[in-house]
């Protein structure tokens, strides 16, 4: 196990450093450090200054490699927007959005497999149509109509309809004004735009589940069980179950990895301050540090999601060996 782990840790490296090098060059095709110098009194020696200050006059593998090495020791530079350190900016917006994704991807997880499990065993049944009828408007609705939506049948409406002080859920935030903690106005903020990030996730993991669970319904190793006279239930859930999970865990890493930088919309439209916010606020004021910290931290995301799903695999089925 821990010779599998080392080993794909230095395979990961290549990429990794692959990505890192596309994304410094499109920064620097996209963005001009020295923008804010050009309209400056004396902006020639000033511009001079800077190039000589930020490293600018070297090559662009030079510039590459100088940065590279300082963020894989945490050091990501300092932005420009705030001149705060992009690592601890970072980390914080972090944070906020692991509240998002934890909830919305137990949320999610826990009601697709049920979903998914309960259409391949009824399969054809009137439930497996209507969750199949649903999986479809699921999937066909725009998180950020969603989300839109939910606020005016959720705040708006009630608030005009029934003259109410306060709403039953908040669209602002995770917390009211001088509150913090986990605690019932926690969830009041959360329910909103956990709701809008489920709709999507709990659609489409329902029908991958059930489409895996249907395949190894009608494997070999599962009509013999029958044959032999096992319990449906004991079927279903101790030779079924785990083994149609697999493939599903896969689905269910890489997207919850791409959640934490793929929450823009959602974080925008309840005004959460998370790494959707951080990179909308970078990118609309050219911060090049901000976003290549970003792009940075992601990649380490995806990557390490990766290798848990790997690791997952032979924990769900013992037939699979990590050599």
């Amino acid at each position: 196990m821990l010779t599998y782990i080392a080993r794909r840790i230095v395979y990961s490296v290549p990429v990794l450093i692959v990505a890192s090098f596309l994304t410094f060059c499109g920064m620097r095709v996209a963005f001009d450090p020295l923008s804010k110098y050009r309209q400056s009194r004396n902006a020639a020696v000033v511009i001079a200054e800077q190039r000589e200050r930020l490293g600018l006059n070297k090559p662009l593998v030079v510039q590459w490699w100088n940065w590279f090495t300082k963020a894989i020791r945490g050091n990501l530079g300092v932005s420009e927007r705030s001149n705060n350190e992009v690592f601890g900016e970072i980390i914080h917006r972090l944070g906020t959005t692991m509240h998002l994704i934890v909830w919305s991807v137990l949320v999610s997880a826990t009601i697709a497999i049920c979903i998914g499990v309960y259409s391949a065993v009824k399969q054809y049944s009137i439930g497996d149509y209507v969750f199949t009828g649903l999986s479809y408007v699921g999937l066909a609705m725009p998180p950020f109509w969603f989300g839109l939506m939910a606020i005016v049948i959720f705040v708006t409406w009630p608030v005009t309809t029934f003259d109410l002080r306060q709403p039953i859920f908040y669209s602002i935030g995770l917390h009211s004004t001088g509150r913090s903690g986990i605690n019932l106005d926690y969830f009041r903020h959360l329910v909103l735009p956990v709701l809008t990030l489920t709709v999507q996730s709990i659609a489409s993991w329902s029908r991958f589940e059930r489409a895996s669970m249907l395949d190894v319904l009608s494997a070999d190793y599962v009509r013999t069980a029958r044959a032999k006279g096992v319990p449906r239930r004991k079927v279903i859930f101790k030779h079924a179950f785990r083994n149609a999970l697999i493939p599903l865990l896969t689905v269910m890493a890489l997207d919850t990895a791409f959640l934490f930088g793929g929450l823009i919309v959602t974080e925008k439209i309840f005004a959460i301050s998370g790494m959707g916010s951080y990179f909308i606020d970078a990118l609309q004021d050219g911060d090049a540090p901000a976003l290549l910290g970003w792009t940075m931290v992601v990649a380490t995301i995806v990557i390490i999601f990766n290798l848990l799903a790997d690791l997952l695999y032979s924990v769900l089925d013992p037939r699979i060996r990590l050599s």
